[in-house]
């Protein structure tokens, strides 16, 4: 186990398992992954640990059978080199979905309603008291809500949008949806973005989303827009969004995830109009729970001789 897991998910693996836990709360190195191909027969990876075509070239003969990861993202692994090493990999979807999606819609309604400026404000001394005009925000009953990537989590944040707030909804994938809210699908990415509200990326990580949200979508936003980002943080280039923010091309910004985290822009940092969140998406104990155990179904399985019930 790459990282310390809830309690509860570890004592459900040493009950089937010979565990050992790394300490250590950051991504391993390059040595500690190719150790833990050497050295165990399963591992539990997660977001960070960069399981690359190198660190599987350089353990030729693995004594590892599956990784089974701990997060519904996966593009931290080179899946395919896996694969060419006879090693399986799992993930955590659905235990995700909801919390992430509610991530998503804190970061609507605080981007939108200027709630950190205003705590931050408040935190500073420096309130004076209500008035009229203070820290006039956008509601966001009633507006154009797009979604890029309706998968599970998309359609999780569009449901609140469309139930929670009567927003209208859009959206942007490869494919059209069945959908049991009314959702309309737009013919581009630049399309959607310059039609809507708020613009949520929802999209997995990986090269085919690398920098998919770029100088020429904040282009065709319009100058009163959001971009909300629970994906991953290459999704976005970062450094267009910035000049997007600072030159005025879109209005804010909220954000869970960067492009090279945990190193966040001072330029984002400076910036009144943007929502940083260090990435919670899934910060709750129930949440966290309950992927830690998708693992050890996962490793069960495995080992049992039975297919992975979360196989990527």
């Amino acid at each position: 186990m790459t990282r310390p897991l809830p309690e509860t998910v570890q004592e459900a693996t040493r009950a089937l398992f010979d565990l050992d836990v790394r300490e250590d709360t950051g991504p391993m190195s390059a040595a500690e992954m190719q150790a833990s191909l050497r050295d165990y027969d399963g591992v539990v990876p997660t977001l960070g640990d960069l399981y690359s075509q190198e660190i599987f070239d350089a353990v030729p003969d693995p004594r590892c059978r599956v990784l089974a990861n701990f997060g519904v993202g996966y593009n931290h692994i080179d899946t395919g080199a896996a694969r060419a090493a006879g090693i399986a990999v799992s993930n955590t979807p659905g235990a995700v979905t909801d919390a992430t999606a509610d991530t998503a819609m804190t970061l609507m309604l605080m981007s939108a309603r200027r709630a950190g400026e205003g705590e931050r404000i408040v935190r500073a001394g420096k309130w004076e008291g209500w008035h009229p005009t203070q820290l006039l925000g956008m509601h966001l009953g009633g507006k154009a809500v797009g979604i890029v990537g309706m998968g599970r989590i998309g359609q999780a944040i569009a449901r609140r949008c469309h139930h929670g707030f009567g927003m209208n909804v859009a959206y942007h994938s490869r494919s059209a949806k069945d959908l049991d809210f009314p959702a309309e699908r737009a013919d581009s990415l630049r399309a959607l973005a310059g039609s809507v509200d708020v613009l949520v990326i929802a999209v997995p990580g990986g090269d085919e989303t690398h920098h998919l949200i770029n100088a020429d979508i904040f282009a065709a936003m319009q100058k009163h827009a959001h971009l909300i980002n629970i994906a991953r943080g290459n999704v976005v280039e970062e450094s267009a969004l910035i000049t997007a923010l600072q030159t005025g091309q879109i209005a804010g910004a909220g954000l869970d995830v960067y492009e090279f985290e945990p190193v966040v822009p001072d330029a984002l940092k400076a910036m009144e109009n943007v929502v940083l969140l260090p990435h919670i998406g899934t910060a709750a104990l129930e949440v966290r729970t309950d992927m830690g155990m998708m693992t050890v179904d996962n490793l069960k399985a495995f080992f049992a001789g039975k297919d992975l019930p979360n196989a990527v």
